[in-house]
């Protein structure tokens, strides 16, 4: 039985203390959300696994350890294997596949989410429905900026969705700014 999302949020917020991680699993949960839609998957099943995919972070940081001790909690909460498998896939380091269209597309949004989220936070309003595409793919261009975000895993990414990093990027853009007023960044 596929946990609610009540149930999702009730594991990260007891699992994570730190806000801006709860909003990274917002933002995440909202790509998830809308890459669903558009690929036709199950919306609920792909939005509890953004959102709790890195549930156990602040817990279990280290590569060691992450996402592999929030699997094991999942497991025992029952948790889809979908989801269990996404979770495991969404890390280079784990060397689990992704095979299914959800866990490429977890893969895909995860540091995307965090990307598009820095290049509202440099903007004088902090408004991200004033993000336009150009201005993340520009920001994507210069390496000073977020320079511990691999640009060539954010292509790959896009890539294992099929399709291109300006389109990725107007669907997460999209979705993150459909929770402006969630994450705090509709403007002052």
């Amino acid at each position: 039985m596929m946990p609610s999302r009540a149930d999702a949020y009730q594991l990260l917020t007891e699992h994570t203390k730190n806000p801006n991680l709860i909003k990274h699993g917002l933002c995440v949960e909202a790509a998830m959300r809308h890459y669903a839609r558009h690929f036709g998957g199950d919306e609920e099943l792909w939005a509890v696994t953004g959102l709790i995919h890195d549930f156990d972070y602040e817990e279990h940081p280290s590569l060691e350890e992450h996402p592999f001790a929030g699997v094991e909690i999942l497991r025992g909460l029952d948790y889809p294997d979908e989801v269990i498998d996404a979770v495991l896939g969404h890390a280079d380091h784990t060397g689990v596949p992704r095979p299914s269209q959800m866990a490429k597309a977890l893969y895909a949004v995860d540091e995307l989410t965090g990307f598009i989220v820095a290049v509202a936070l440099i903007r004088p309003s902090k408004n991200i429905l004033e993000v336009p595409r150009r201005s993340v793919t520009k920001k994507f261009k210069d390496k000073a900026f977020c320079r511990a975000v691999d640009r060539d895993h954010l292509n790959a990414a896009a890539a294992e969705i099929e399709m291109p990093m300006d389109e990725h990027v107007d669907h997460v853009l999209a979705a993150l700014q459909g929770i402006a007023e969630e994450l705090g960044l509709a403007g002052e």
